[in-house]
């Protein structure tokens, strides 16, 4: 099924190059995007990209539409405890959800059901009714604990996709390295892309 409404929420781990990438992705691919960002996801994101997100999610969702230049229907954005956000609701629920980066906490708290926050919940409409979740793990080591809450999410259709490039495809700079990550992402949602070559290609063996 081809994804139309893509819900993405970014946590505090390390990735702020792949969050942006894929709502990039996604809002030229004419899906309408429903942001969640964590307060440690913002610190993230303006300690790894020039892009600094202000606290207010309408504020937020104004300079993300500013920066990717789409409009507000298409980019909504909601903060981590408004719990009127359709996101919260399975009667409204996307087609699909990307925790992208995922933190080990967040990871704890899908994988028990435990709803703290925004980010929690909807990751809990997306299982119950049952539509597809990513999960993009960021961490290493992984511990036993950390496996046990992946492999719990695996066994009820959860993807796992922790963010490891490839480098079979030639790679000439981090780009090429974020966009193969992405590029996986995307596959995952059925959305079509030419992030990143694919293997057996002529492009991919140069």
């Amino acid at each position: 099924m081809t994804c139309t409404t893509v819900t993405v929420a970014m946590t505090g781990a390390s990735g702020a190059p792949y969050t942006l990438r894929l709502l990039e992705q996604l809002l030229l691919s004419g899906v309408t995007v429903q942001f969640i960002c964590s307060q440690p996801g913002q610190i993230v994101m303006a300690t790894e990209t020039s892009l600094k997100l202000p606290a207010s999610p309408q504020k937020m969702q104004l300079k993300l539409c500013q920066h990717f230049d789409c409009s507000t229907d298409q980019l909504r954005v909601y903060g981590k405890d408004q719990w009127t956000a359709p996101v919260a609701s399975g009667t409204s629920v996307a087609d699909a959800m990307v925790i992208c980066p995922c933190s080990m906490g967040t990871l704890a708290s899908v994988a028990h059901g435990i709803s703290n926050n925004l980010i929690h919940r909807a990751a809990d409409v997306i299982i119950k009714e049952r539509r597809k979740l990513l999960i993009v793990p960021r961490e290493a080591p992984f511990s036993s604990l950390h496996l046990e809450n992946m492999l719990k999410l695996s066994r009820l259709g959860v993807i796992i996709l922790p963010p490891n490039p490839a480098f079979y495809q030639g790679v000439n700079s981090v780009q090429d390295l974020i966009d193969f990550v992405v590029s996986r992402m995307l596959d995952q949602l059925d959305i079509k892309n030419n992030l990143s070559p694919r293997w057996g290609t002529e492009q991919a063996q140069e």
